[in-house]
């Protein structure tokens, strides 16, 4: 592939950065629902390029009782701790705990090429984490993260 027409672009230039978040578990109605919810173990568990749920579910009640999002299909789904640098597509709407770091791609951008992206570059991943008990990335960190990336022709930046 001619990597002539690849330009280095920030992460935050081409996805919005979404973080998870997790309900209280001693809350039973906060679980059990059909809202799908996503933890890192889940990603170790079942490495996969498309994920559609983690072993959990969320109810309504436990959805709307904490900061989580409902990211859409499509969604890169990375884990930002426990460990840094785990990746999977969402195949379907989902959620996700607060160890992840989630890129809402741009339109036109391919969540496969981002998946292979980001596999390829845990080391950089980790250099960009903090932490002295054990690495996280924040988001401030991963919007600056820069790759080169292929400029797509009905593109903005042509």
């Amino acid at each position: 592939m001619n990597k002539q027409n690849w330009i280095p672009t920030k992460v935050k230039d081409v996805a919005k950065i979404v973080s998870g978040a997790t309900p209280k578990t001693g809350i039973e109605e906060n679980w059990g629902g059909d809202i799908p919810w996503l933890t890192p173990k889940d990603l170790s568990d079942n490495p996969a390029p498309y994920t559609s749920h983690g072993s959990r579910f969320l109810t309504e009640q436990g959805f709307n009782s904490c900061s989580t999002h409902m990211l859409p299909k499509g969604t890169v789904l990375l884990t930002s701790r426990a460990p840094v640098g785990y990746v999977s597509v969402a195949a379907n709407d989902i959620c996700t705990n607060q160890g992840f770091k989630s890129l809402v791609l741009e339109d036109g951008q391919i969540p496969e090429f981002w998946y292979y992206l980001l596999s390829a570059n845990t080391e950089t991943l980790l250099n960009y984490s903090g932490g002295s008990t054990f690495k996280e990335l924040s988001k401030r960190s991963l919007e600056q993260i820069e790759f080169l990336i292929p400029l797509l022709r009905n593109s903005a930046r042509s």
